[in-house]
């Protein structure tokens, strides 16, 4: 008779804060408890599909593996779309690890979250093929690919749920577990722009994607302006910016109306969104962080509990 403690686990949306899951997840099962149930939006959402599939350290693996070239080679920019990165290059490697699983047929519940933009809904995907429930829920609005499956059109379902808590609610796990990267600004933020300079040689990608990130690039006077300062922003990071200023909101409306068990919060300020490269010390992050937010979980004292900080 199985008698950890279970865990309905919901992890937001984050880009690549969202390597912080992976750790999240470690602690979790490293403690005892037993995940029965996973929702997730956008990162969270493939990392939690992953993780139902089970192939949660191969991917793991090849997160840390990434460099910072590695990670623009990913960016597969589309010029003739709009601008958009289509996300086939990640979406290829992450169907290397996992397969082509069904939701079906995971050995946990899996609920992944978009949003149906035509008719304006959050969308649970809960059956069908897992990969294109992770694509529908990551499609970032203005910068990936919105994702067409049956007729109906998907983006990210941070839009409107970043958080999302509900669909663990009938998991009846003893606790649930919600997991927001989009917690408070700790001032962690790291110098790291420096990570897409490039030689003037360098590939015609290479500099297409650079400037995708950040502009100024041959301004003189751009060497004197501070590495996250606004002048220096390009497209991705202006709206990414926008879109998590959006999250953040949402996220405490969700917070309010259907609080978890235990809120692990990781600090929206802890790394660049695009920073994928930087997966070692993120995946330790969320682990530490969460062994310390399991002990307060199991205090005697413990009630709503949130860390490094409360809304």
């Amino acid at each position: 008779m199985n008698t950890k403690k279970t865990v309905a686990l919901v992890l937001g949306s984050g880009a690549a804060r969202g390597n912080a899951h992976i750790g999240v997840i470690q602690a979790i099962e490293e403690r005892g408890y037993d995940i029965i149930s996973i929702s997730g939006c956008s990162i969270g959402a493939i990392v939690g599909g992953v993780f139902a599939a089970g192939k949660l350290a191969e991917y793991r693996e090849w997160a840390e593996s990434l460099d910072r070239v590695d990670v623009i080679r990913l960016l597969d920019m589309s010029l003739l779309n709009g601008g958009y990165i289509k996300g086939d290059r990640f979406f290829e490697k992450v169907q290397k690890i996992i397969g082509e699983p069904s939701i079906e047929s995971l050995p946990i519940t899996y609920t992944s979250v978009a949003v149906e933009l035509l008719n304006q809904k959050e969308f649970w995907f809960q059956r069908g093929d897992l990969i294109s429930a992770m694509r529908a829920s990551s499609a970032i609005p203005s910068i990936l690919s919105p994702v067409s499956l049956n007729g109906r059109i998907y983006v990210d379902g941070g839009v409107l749920n970043p958080l999302p808590i509900i669909p663990s609610v009938s998991a009846g796990a003893d606790y649930i577990i919600a997991v927001d990267l989009n917690g408070p600004a700790e001032g962690l933020l790291k110098e790291a722009s420096e990570a897409l300079e490039v030689d003037e040689e360098g590939p015609a990608w290479w500099h297409s994607a650079k400037g995708f990130f950040s502009k100024g690039q041959d301004d003189p006077d751009d060497k004197e302006r501070p590495k996250y300062s606004p002048e220096s922003w390009g497209r991705l990071q202006t709206v990414n910016m926008m879109f998590e200023t959006m999250q953040e909101s949402l996220t405490q409306y969700k917070l309010a109306g259907y609080p978890p068990d235990l809120l692990i919060s990781i600090p929206k300020d802890i790394s660049g969104f695009y920073e994928f490269w930087r997966a070692k010390e993120l995946i330790k992050f969320g682990y530490e962080v969460t062994l310390k937010a399991i002990d307060g979980l199991e205090s005697p004292s413990s009630s709503y509990y949130s860390f490094p900080k409360g809304y």
